[in-house]
């Protein structure tokens, strides 16, 4: 059966354990809510996942579809259906968004795009997504606003058409209007794809409905639940959990 399973994963950075035991299996049509104070371990567990060189797996495996990727390149790990969403894009001067996308859409590809299908795939994305096809000839989040920068996640998200994707505090710094875009671009792709929907608020839980939430507080999973956990995090904080 297809699925992402984390099982038993413990993860350092810099000597320092900061995950400390999380399993976890993410299957394709689920959204998970990882939930959880700030320093709980949520973003070292996204990275972690993703294969960043700083963050070193000391315990446990990561299986995907049956694949065991836990000593995988991040290259490999794309190219075999994972997807994260950074907390924090990096800008990248000098290259387009729509040179990065066609660049980042043909590395995963036995047979790459031509210019003409690949811009007619990107301008059919972009206005799924109500983002104005000048978007694609500006410098990669370069002045962006921050609604920008999750925005161009979810059109890289959904140009790559991943299998399983993670991100990582995608409503952070977000406006209503732009939270709204962002979530009916997730909503859109759901039911194709595994998602481990990672917040430190319910407020986004609201827009987006998850299937199975869990609270995370010193590297493990202390709670999980349904929607109801999210709303009782939402009225209670942290503190009633951990």
């Amino acid at each position: 059966m297809k699925s992402l399973v984390i099982e038993n994963l413990r993860v350092s950075r810099e000597g320092k354990e900061i995950v400390k035991g999380v399993s976890l299996t993410v299957r394709p049509g689920e959204v998970h809510a990882l939930m959880g104070p700030n320093g709980s371990g949520k973003s070292s567990l996204a990275n972690a996942l993703m294969g960043h060189p700083k963050y070193a797996v000391t315990g446990g495996r990561i299986i995907l579809d049956g694949r065991d990727i836990t000593a995988a390149a991040p290259d490999a790990r794309s190219r075999a259906g994972l997807f994260l969403s950074m907390q924090y894009p990096p800008e990248i001067a000098g290259v387009t968004v729509s040179n990065f996308l066609r660049t980042a859409v043909n590395a995963r590809r036995a047979k790459p795009l031509g210019v003409i299908e690949f811009y007619r795939l990107l301008k059919e994305k972009m206005a799924e997504l109500k983002i104005d096809s000048v978007f694609g000839s500006r410098g990669l989040n370069e002045g962006f606003s921050g609604g920008e920068k999750k925005r161009l996640e979810i059109l890289q998200l959904s140009m790559l058409a991943a299998e399983y994707a993670i991100l990582d505090e995608t409503d952070s710094g977000l406006d209503v209007d732009a939270l709204k875009i962002v979530t009916d671009g997730i909503n859109a792709m759901r039911s194709t794809m595994g998602i481990l929907l990672i917040t430190h608020y319910a407020k986004m839980l609201g827009y987006v409905t998850p299937d199975f939430v869990h609270v995370m507080s010193n590297g493990v999973i202390v709670k999980s639940g349904g929607q109801e956990l999210a709303a009782q995090v939402e009225r209670e904080g942290y503190g009633s959990l951990i």
